[in-house]
């Protein structure tokens, strides 16, 4: 009996020794497709805000409506362009019934035209689409620092950095973590609290040796 427990126990032992590998490496890969997603979700963001810029313009130029090759191009909003497709065939008929809110839309179409400012809002749809990713923003930071940073120190000085954006220290965090299992940075703990670096890379000595040989 006593050689059956030792048995039960050893197996139990490594049996929990795999279970706690697999949870580590699924933790692993739930932070990195997290980081994945976040950036994918900041390019959408700024797509989508290049979008609106770029109609504002062009109704700020003189355009009724966007041309139908142009909204038709547009994939995150075949909806609208469709709609507009169909508009003209039902023109006249929605004028005949409803004159009031054909009289305010062409109001509001005037108005529209007189805010917008088109040297402005083409700064801003520049600056939107040269903004880096936050994967280049945080390389970038840890490159230029010569001391270790904390998580919560380099979110800190990203947000004072780019005022315009909305980053997240769990963000930071996580990417951080995924610079450090492609060998892009190094964690240093000291105590309770976690520091990064960036990694530099040696200068090859392979090549004088070549040379000489």
């Amino acid at each position: 009996m006593s050689e059956n427990q030792i048995s039960t126990t050893e197996l139990t032992s490594q049996y929990i020794a795999q279970v706690t590998s697999d949870l580590e490496r699924n933790s692993k890969e739930q932070e990195r497709i997290a980081t994945d997603i976040a950036a994918l979700q900041e390019q959408l963001l700024a797509l989508q805000h290049d979008h609106t810029v770029l109609v504002n313009m062009h109704q700020a130029l003189g355009g009724t409506s966007p041309a139908t090759g142009t909204t038709a191009a547009v994939p995150s909003v075949p909806s609208q362009s469709s709609a507009r497709t169909k508009q003209p065939k039902a023109a006249k008929d929605v004028k005949a019934a409803k004159p009031k809110k054909a009289a305010a839309t062409g109001a509001a179409k005037k108005a529209e035209a007189k805010k917008p400012e088109p040297r402005k809002t083409a700064a801003k749809a520049a600056k939107t689409t040269a903004q880096p990713s936050l994967v280049d923003l945080i390389r970038g930071h840890l490159e230029a620092q010569k001391e270790p940073r904390s998580a919560a120190e380099i979110t800190t000085a990203l947000t004072a950095a780019h005022p315009e954006r909305t980053i997240k220290t769990t963000v930071v965090r996580t990417t951080l973590e995924n610079l450090v299992a492609r060998s892009s940075a190094h964690r240093n703990k000291q105590g309770s609290s976690v520091f990064y670096t960036a990694t530099t890379e040696a200068p090859a000595e392979a090549e004088p040796a070549a040379a000489a040989g």
